[in-house]
């Protein structure tokens, strides 16, 4: 699937209230409305400037909603859908959040993952080999996908309130008409 306007991702990401990243609520204790929110919120505060690292953590986990139980596949279906209006970064970005836990679980093995994480880790590959911690940071990426995986971690607490998804309408056309306007295909 690829989304083509800011109104069909909103509608998604609208039907994300109620969805989970595990088909049976077994995962987080958010539902994927309220996390992208509260992951968002996070980048928004953190990065202030950066709109398409903010727009990333909205959408990194769409990929649930799009292909329920497709844990190890979730990040680049959720790119792949993304890409057409968001572009190249957006969509690098929601696909390295995956990679970028593998990378911090290799780097910093002591570090605390939600349950869920640290039971989907070995799905999607586990930790890191010492060439691909290199090859990911290598990535022009990166470190803004670090940054989106530290918010995605941090984006799971209970009754946050983090706003209404309708306050990212307007950080999604302004990031949608800027790929339009760049004219590079995505």
């Amino acid at each position: 699937m690829e989304i083509r306007s800011v109104e069909e991702l909103m509608s998604l990401l609208h039907a994300c209230r109620g969805a989970w990243d595990a088909p049976d609520r077994s995962g987080d204790p958010v539902d994927l409305h309220d996390h992208a929110l509260q992951t968002a919120h996070l980048l928004r505060r953190s990065h202030p400037a950066d709109k398409e690292l903010q727009v990333a953590g909205l959408v990194h986990d769409l990929g649930h909603l799009l292909h329920p139980g497709d844990d190890p596949g979730h990040a680049h279906h959720a790119a792949n859908a993304v890409r057409p209006l968001l572009g190249a970064r957006v969509a690098r970005l929601v696909a390295l959040h995956v990679p970028a836990k593998r990378y911090l679980a290799t780097v910093e093995p002591g570090r605390g993952l939600s349950p869920q994480s640290a039971r989907t880790l070995t799905l999607q590959g586990g930790v890191m080999s010492r060439a691909e911690a290199a090859a990911f940071m290598d990535d022009p990426q990166a470190e803004a996908a670090l940054t989106l995986r530290q918010a995605d971690d941090a984006g799971k607490v209970v009754g946050l309130d983090a706003g209404i998804m309708e306050d990212w309408r307007p950080v999604l056309e302004l990031v949608s008409a800027a790929q339009w306007a760049s004219g590079i295909p995505s």
